[in-house]
């Protein structure tokens, strides 16, 4: 016995029935439908009618497939008029193909946003980089005067370089 307060129960009376016993009670089963059979039993099962019905044929189940669904269970009897609820219906894999063409996927009023402010962004750019923006018309002329310095500078070390050579040569 194990100690303390709590015991363990699982797997304690486990029976497993044996493989023959399993035949039999096949077999049983098997003399209990013919017996019905014979007699004409309304009262059959559930079981039977399955078994009929799923070995009855499959080509039948084919042409069926557009039949409304038998309701399981108490669904059947119980009138729903929830204005949300959806029924999911079947659809044939050549209207699957045909209903992404004609339409447009329905964008988020973020995504058509985001969508907006690249196209906003490119734009930009271009107008930017072909000189048309006020930022763009600044950067050019902060260029200008830059290219000027530049060129007043080297002017005035050649200047000097000149002034430089010439000065040796004097003396």
């Amino acid at each position: 016995m194990p100690r303390g307060k709590y015991t363990n129960h699982k797997g304690r009376n486990r029976k497993f029935t044996s493989p023959e016993e399993l035949e039999e009670q096949r077999k049983q089963e098997e003399l209990k439908k013919k017996w019905r059979k014979e007699h004409g039993g309304d009262s059959s099962s559930e079981e039977e009618s399955a078994e009929e019905k799923s070995g009855s044929g499959s080509e039948e189940s084919d042409s069926e497939d557009d039949a409304p669904v038998k309701a399981k269970g108490v669904s059947g009897l119980i009138e729903v008029e929830n204005p949300n609820r959806v029924v999911k219906k079947n659809k044939k894999l050549s209207n699957l193909d045909n209903l992404g063409e004609g339409e447009k996927p329905q964008l988020s009023r973020r995504e058509r946003e985001e969508i907006e402010r690249q196209r906003a962004a490119a734009a930009y750019q271009k107008a930017h980089a072909e000189g048309k923006t006020e930022q763009a018309r600044a950067d050019l002329a902060r260029l200008a005067i830059i290219r000027q310095q530049r060129e007043e500078a080297a002017k005035r070390r050649e200047a000097e370089k000149k002034a430089k050579e010439e000065t040796p040569k004097k003396r």
